[in-house]
């Protein structure tokens, strides 16, 4: 038999009138739930949007959905997914990384550039050359504490300065001579998906668990979320903020060499233009907070996707042309960030 409380606050006065009592408990229960509602919301928005789109898209367009068309539409997302998987660690820390386009550029370059020299220099240089690169700028923005934003901006124009001051102005096109064992990385196939699906889903893995089973991930999260607290608590803030630069800087290498072992050289100095944006946009779009602090792999994995199954559908159904695209994708860019803050500030009002 349960008592109702009020009940015993009129007996114990012997008023017989019920005081009715606020309930608290009932509230915070509210709270709580909607403060959950909220966070799922924010995390799983690209999941079910993606999912959305598709069924609309096999349903609109007969050709979006064939196999022939999701392979290739993967294989095309997967160099941006790669730059989207450092991106992700970056913004969740509380960072941008404006720098990865140019810096994907240079792997390009010095790949192709390297390939004379065997397989094992034509990958090596490239990768030590890009995580230099983070880690430098890693270094200035967590020791002398400067704004990320003009930190890799001026990576962003000096390293694209460099390529096309070590490609003549971009008057030469190295190229792979002959084949070379690594061009396997990008033209190979297993069960007829692309090399470079496989190794961003790999690299998507490794950055999940990265992210929510080691101490690394947790002291990303923190640091994105609170800096100061992060420091007081005895967390390395800045090697991890340096770490999560490296990071980026490798990941975006990463991407440059599988380009130009998928297409044997050959690449312009300005390839890689705006990859920045992209992956940024991927990753805000998955539901990572651009103020820092929470953020998941899988989320910029659904945010890649589902804007490469926009930008398809736009080309297949509608037949329009890329700068079309550029302006459907920034709208749709600007109603999720508008979205992701209605969610955010209803999530802590609800704390």
């Amino acid at each position: 038999m349960t008592v109702d409380r009020d009940e015993v606050r009129a007996a114990a006065d012997g008023s017989g009138v019920a005081a009715v009592a606020p309930d608290r408990g009932g509230r915070a229960a509210d709270l709580l739930r909607t403060r959950n509602l909220t966070s799922i919301v924010s995390r799983n928005a690209a999941v079910v949007g993606l999912a959305v789109v598709v069924i609309v898209g096999i349903i609109v367009v007969p050709t979006f959905g064939s196999v022939d068309n999701f392979r290739n539409v993967a294989l095309a997302a997967s160099f941006i997914a790669i730059i989207a998987v450092g991106m992700t660690f970056v913004i969740i820390n509380g960072g941008i990384d404006l720098s990865v386009g140019s810096t994907y550029a240079l792997a390009v370059i010095l790949s192709a550039m390297m390939s004379p020299y065997g397989s094992a220099v034509a990958v090596l240089v490239p990768l030590v050359v890009t995580a230099a690169v983070g880690l430098l700028q890693g270094l200035i923005i967590a020791r002398l504490r400067l704004p990320a934003f003009i930190v890799t901006l001026a990576g962003l124009t000096g390293i694209r300065g460099l390529v096309f001051l070590i490609t003549h102005e971009g008057n030469d096109v190295p190229q792979i001579p002959g084949f070379k064992v690594f061009e396997i990385l990008g033209t190979g196939s297993f069960i007829g998906i692309g090399n470079p699906v496989w190794i961003a889903i790999v690299l998507f893995a490794i950055g999940w668990w990265v992210l929510n089973r080691t101490a690394f991930g947790q002291s990303v999260q923190a640091v994105g979320g609170n800096a100061q607290a992060a420091e007081l608590m005895g967390l390395p803030v800045k090697r991890t903020t340096a770490t999560v630069y490296v990071i980026s800087g490798l990941c975006a290498g990463i991407a440059g060499v599988l380009t130009t072992a998928l297409s044997g050289g050959g690449q312009e100095a300005r390839i890689g233009d705006a990859y920045e944006l992209q992956a940024i946009a991927a990753v805000v779009i998955g539901g990572t907070l651009l103020s820092g602090g929470v953020g998941s792999m899988v989320g910029t994995a659904a945010g890649i996707a589902l804007l490469f199954v926009i930008q398809n559908l736009i080309v297949q159904g509608a037949n329009l042309n890329s700068y079309v695209q550029q302006v459907v994708s920034g709208g749709f860019l600007l109603i999720v960030v508008i979205l992701q803050a209605t969610v955010s500030r209803r999530s802590g009002k609800a704390t």
